[in-house]
Formats: structure tokens, sequence, C-alpha cells
């Protein structure tokens, strides 16, 4: 019945997605946690940077900023992100169009998570001498993450379903396989089936797991 999949490196695929979701959650979420520092920076310069930026990329398709990334750097600026090899370029191309964008999204969920911590404590950090910068990081940030593990869930689920749009670029991850098995192949429904199944089995346990440690770590109040 699966005969069709003979010959194609399914697993590989998958872990091509695996891959591209694992690094480019890691730099969202620091991207992210820097975009959100700016839109609560007293400093204005940095408050507009922030805000331009989220309001700007997150109303862009992410499809145009994985072209740009590729046709854009690569092709026009000739960027060639520290390799010569045509998939690692791909790949690190992706990676970068996926945290620009997945970014905006992080920075929004850890700003809702900012503006859950009392103002008292704030304040009660600059009344001790702590720095703006000492008052986010050891005060308010710690208590932001513990209350928006939930939401930062969901956008590493969509992380992982975006990470689709890499094929676009030639990254040889599991949608770009299951359109080159689509056209070889005449199994169509089972094709789906099979990568719809992939994807559940790398986003479900995500959730649950990451729903259950929300729970687990909520602030209580």
């Amino acid at each position: 019945m699966f005969d069709f999949l003979d010959g194609y490196d399914v697993l590989g695929a998958f872990w091509m997605t695996v891959k591209l979701t694992a690094v480019s959650a890691v730099g969202s979420l620091i991207w992210g946690t820097l975009l959100a520092a700016m839109r609560v920076s007293p400093v204005p310069l940095m408050r507009g940077f922030g805000t331009v930026y989220v309001n700007i990329v997150r109303n862009i398709p992410l499809t145009v900023i994985i072209l740009f990334s590729s046709l854009g750097l690569a092709d026009i600026f000739g960027m060639t992100m520290g390799s010569d090899d045509f998939d690692v370029q791909g790949f690190r191309l992706a990676v970068l169009g996926l945290v620009g964008y997945t970014a905006a999204f992080v920075c929004e969920a850890i700003r809702s998570g900012i503006n859950t911590v009392p103002m008292g404590q704030a304040e009660a950090a600059r009344a001790i001498g702590l720095s703006f910068t000492q008052t986010l990081t050891l005060v308010v940030l710690p208590q932001a993450f513990r209350s928006v593990i939930g939401p930062l869930a969901n956008v590493l689920i969509a992380l992982t379903k975006n990470t689709t749009v890499a094929a676009a670029i030639g990254v040889a991850e599991a949608a770009y396989l299951m359109k080159k098995m689509i056209e070889n192949e005449a199994q169509t429904l089972l094709i789906g089936a099979v990568f719809a199944f992939g994807f559940v089995v790398l986003t479900l346990p995500t959730g649950l797991i990451l729903g259950w440690l929300s729970k687990r770590l909520a602030v209580k109040r």
C-alpha cells in the first residue's frame, strides 16, 4: 500500500523540517525578546523601531519574505551566508526569513506578558536603584515568560507549519518532497495523508507538553 514511498527520503525531509524549526525558534526567541524590550523601552527611537518593524513584518506574507531572502539577498546582493554550497545557503536564508517573520509574533506575545506584570514590581526595582535593563531582565521578563508559554507554544506550532514555505527556494524539507512525490506518483491522497500525519506528530506533542508546562509554571496572582 505504501510502496510509493520507496526511493524517497521522507524521514530526511522531516528531519530538515525539524532543523528549520529548531534553529528558527531559537533565533526568533532571541530577536523577538529584543524587539519586545525595544517596544517597552524608555528610548523613543528604540520604541519607534520596534513598533515599525512589528507592524510592517506582520503584514507581509511569509512567502514574500522568504523569496526576498533568496532573490534579494543572495541573487542581487550576492550574500553567500558563509558557504558556497547551494543547499547550505538555502537553509540559512530560509532560517533568516523565518526568524525575521516569526520574531514579530514572539515580540507581541512577550510584550503581552510584560503587560501582565504588576507595575509596582518595576517601580520597586527602580526604587532600589536598578536600571531599566536590570529591571527588565531580573524582574519583569522572568515573570513575563512564565505567563506566555501558551502563546509562545502557538507561535512555535505555526512556525513548524510555516517551514513549508522554504520549499519555494528549494530547501528539501517535507513540503518540497511532498510536491516532488505528487508530481511523480499517482497516490495523491495517500501522499497527503502521510505528510499530514507527519506534521501532526511534530506539532501535537509540542502543544501538549508546552500546554502542561504553561499550567505548571503559571504565575499565581
